[in-house]
């Protein structure tokens, strides 16, 4: 809608010039200076704009260049009594500089740098060619040189949009398949997944590979798309600052990412600090709204789903306490208990109920008293200590704990057994 009013207000300018004499007879004048012009708006955009002579693509000066002889062209055409076109080689320019990354601001300054060259060449003409009314004649002119740009900027900076969308929105496809293929697993004897991974550099030698799993301490702010979006972003700046390869995306509600490095140089040199070691203090960075599960590092691509059952484990035991847990650091007793947790729950031994609600009773000394004695190496005077309480009340506890249990927890397997019913009901 808003191209088409403008490219209204286009003809109507050009209509008006048409009335003041200036269309078609200064078409003929134009012209005669179009190499002139050509070469003048090339050195003004270029002495303005370094963006186009610091680029480092081959292709953008020589395009720039042909550019703008195609809006000399393009203007004395229009000056000629030609009516305006679709303006086709415009959205061409945007759509070639979108896929060539170059930036949208530099192509619209060159429009407004351009329309101060050009407004003067078109000035000049019609002044040639009507040599009364002159005022007149220069408003129109600057009225038409405004239209003209805002046409072509317009355009410009939609097409450039549109292109930029779609080329974001097919790089997020294949980054999705990407990170699917590799989380779920593949059969290495397929050629198609194998030539999809080889060309995103997925099949290199010696690179170790990590998971790394992320959501909000409230897992239900992650079904807003806007705040896992943010978290997303914010993972992938703080990865951004290590020399690792990163791919990122939300799947089911958690940031997921798959980070590689290169592992150790060559054979003969000594591996790098692991993967999910380095990547631990940029992780912190994430803030305390945040937890964070992280593999440990896998040796191929075929590993990755067992660095996503890992990262998922970690994930699931990280707390405010603990917002960022490599899978490497869980204890094997965590492990036990998450792993069989059900299967022991269910055949727990009948003193359970009377003990835990002894424990409840006494507002959980029962269960500070076993494990401070347990971290005490079974020493009741350092136990005491710890808990800042006479050892007899170590002793009275324990007495206590016999009599609803039947187990002494000073012995070393009666300990074990009391605490591991401790952690199940935890």
């Amino acid at each position: 809608m808003a191209i088409g009013n403008q490219q209204a207000r286009l003809r109507e300018t050009l209509a008006t010039l048409a009335d003041l004499g200036v269309i078609p007879a200064a078409g003929a004048v134009l012209d005669g200076g179009i190499a002139a012009v050509g070469e003048r708006l090339r050195a003004a955009i270029l002495d303005e704009i370094p963006a186009f002579s610091e680029s480092g693509n081959p292709e953008i000066l020589p395009a720039f260049a042909t550019h703008a002889g195609e809006h000399v062209a393009e203007l004395g055409r229009l000056f000629g009594g030609g009516a305006p076109g679709d303006f086709e080689f415009v959205a061409d320019n945007a759509r070639q500089r979108a896929e060539q990354k170059f930036p949208l601001e530099a192509v619209l300054h060159a429009y407004r740098c351009g329309h101060k060259v050009l407004s003067q060449w078109m000035r000049d003409a019609a002044i040639e060619t009507v040599r009364a009314n002159n005022d007149a004649v220069i408003t129109a002119v600057a009225e038409f040189s405004i239209e003209y740009t805002d046409v072509i900027s317009t355009i410009a900076a939609s097409e450039y949009v549109s292109r930029t969308r779609s080329l974001a929105e097919a790089e997020g496809d294949r980054r999705t398949e990407l990170l699917n293929l590799l989380l779920q697993g593949y059969d290495e004897a397929d050629g198609r997944v194998a030539r999809i991974l080889r060309r995103a550099g997925y099949l290199e030698q010696r690179q170790s590979f990590c998971i790394v799993l992320s959501h909000s301490v409230d897992p239900r702010e992650m079904e807003f798309p806007a705040r896992a979006q943010r978290l997303a972003d914010s993972l992938h700046d703080v990865i951004d600052a290590l020399p690792v390869r990163k791919l990122i995306g939300i799947r089911d509600n958690v940031v997921t990412a798959i980070v590689s490095a290169t592992r150790r140089v060559s054979g003969w040199t000594a591996p790098q600090t692991t993967l999910a070691e380095r990547l631990r203090p940029k992780l912190l960075e994430l803030g305390t709204s945040v937890l964070v599960g992280v593999s440990t590092d896998q040796p191929s691509t075929s590993h990755i789903p067992k660095g996503l059952r890992e990262a998922q484990i970690a994930l699931e035991f990280a707390s405010v306490g603990e917002r960022v847990l490599q899978f490497a650091d869980l204890p094997i007793r965590r492990l036990m208990l998450q792993f069989a947790g059900d299967s022991v729950a269910s055949a727990m031994p009948p003193w359970t109920g009377d003990f835990n609600t002894a424990d409840e009773k006494a507002r959980g000394a029962l269960v500070k008293t076993l494990r401070a004695y347990a971290e005490a190496d079974m020493n009741v005077l350092k136990a005491a200590r710890e808990l800042d309480v006479h050892p007899n009340t170590i002793y009275t506890r324990m007495q206590r704990i016999k009599d609803i249990t039947g187990l002494d927890a000073q012995r070393y397997h009666a300990l074990t057994e009391l605490l591991l019913a401790a952690d199940c009901r935890r």
